[in-house]
């Protein structure tokens, strides 16, 4: 069995190969590697075929019900003609074993990056967003996580500061500010009210989105979750205040054919965005020991990363403080 801490010690390229021929592929033995940290990402080659994508997840992060959920989710969006690339379903299965890697495969899709500046494209995408939540408001996630914060602020924070990382001559500004935040974040979604938490991409950034002749492609449900409508759109918003408000009208303006969108989220923004920070730190401390963190994120766990954390995180108590007015 792989340690928890190398995961992925045993994935060399024999096995990648030998996992995808033993659900009824041939390889013709090429192999590249994707941009992919959390799991481990291929391009299959395929004897007279087009390659395949190979996704194999990190052991012991999600239960068997949760990815098969994913893959559900998926598959459903994509049968409403939702552009989503699905798992494809061999022998009736979607989520598949070799050794002791789980791992599923994907068609392979191309496309551009996603232009954040074209509006027409963030009016595009605000539709497909809007009937991705219309289908996933039709019933709840079982298996997988909610947004909430107790899991992206509360544990992730804790995390930090079990595992000492927090320079010690930093820990008490560093404290009192995320403590200050988690304050004012608990404030914010008492201001809005009660949420409609519904089935979301929940990774919705433009590192997610495939640009080709037919509009959008969504990819990596890998983060699927429930949660507001508003984290599947903030993530594309940036600039200063008055670009994001251009681009968000623009959103709505496409999302609105398909779906409700209830306003007081858009208060959530900041929000979400100071969730996000303190979960993603705490993402990085996890991984920490997985080498391929240490050699692909180095400035982590510096002095200087842990300083710009901090006034990055100094910035967000002003930016609530005054949504929370």
């Amino acid at each position: 069995m792989n340690n928890i801490n190398t995961p992925y010690a045993h994935l060399n390229p024999s096995v990648i190969l030998d996992a995808v021929e033993n659900v009824g592929f041939q390889c013709n033995g090429s192999l590249i590697a994707l941009n992919s940290f959390e799991n481990r990402v291929y391009q299959v080659g395929i004897e007279n075929a087009e390659p395949l994508i190979a996704k194999f997840y990190r052991p012991s992060r999600w239960r068997d019900e949760a990815i098969l959920e994913e893959h559900a989710y998926a598959l459903e969006l994509a049968q409403y003609e939702i552009p989503v690339v699905a798992p494809l379903s061999i022998h009736d299965k979607t989520l598949h074993v070799y050794r002791e890697f789980r791992f599923a495969l994907f068609p392979r899709q191309s496309g551009r990056p996603l232009e954040l500046d074209n509006l027409e494209h963030l009016e595009w995408m605000g539709r497909f967003i809007g009937c991705i939540h219309a289908v996933g408001a039709t019933r709840p996630f079982q298996y997988r996580q909610r947004l909430d914060m107790q899991t992206f602020g509360h544990q992730p924070y804790q995390f930090l500061l079990q595992h000492d990382f927090i320079p010690a001559e930093m820990k008490h500004n560093f404290c009192y500010t995320v403590d200050t935040l988690l304050h004012m974040i608990e404030k914010s979604f008492q201001l809005v009210g009660p949420l409609h938490n519904i089935r979301l991409h929940g990774d919705c950034h433009a590192g997610n989105v495939l640009w080709n002749k037919q509009g959008p492609l969504f990819v990596d449900l890998d983060d699927c979750l429930m949660g507001p409508a508003i984290q599947d759109i903030w993530m594309l918003l940036s600039g200063n205040a008055e670009q994001m408000d251009l681009q968000l009208h623009h959103i709505l303006l496409g999302y609105r054919e398909f779906f409700d969108f209830n306003p007081c989220e858009i208060q959530l923004v900041e929000t979400l965005r100071t969730l996000r920070m303190i979960h993603y730190m705490g993402w990085l401390a996890k991984r920490w020991e997985d080498p391929a963190f240490p050699l692909n994120f180095p400035w982590f766990n510096t002095p200087r990363y842990w300083q710009e954390q901090l006034l990055h995180l100094n910035e967000q108590v002003s930016l609530l403080g005054m949504c929370t007015k």
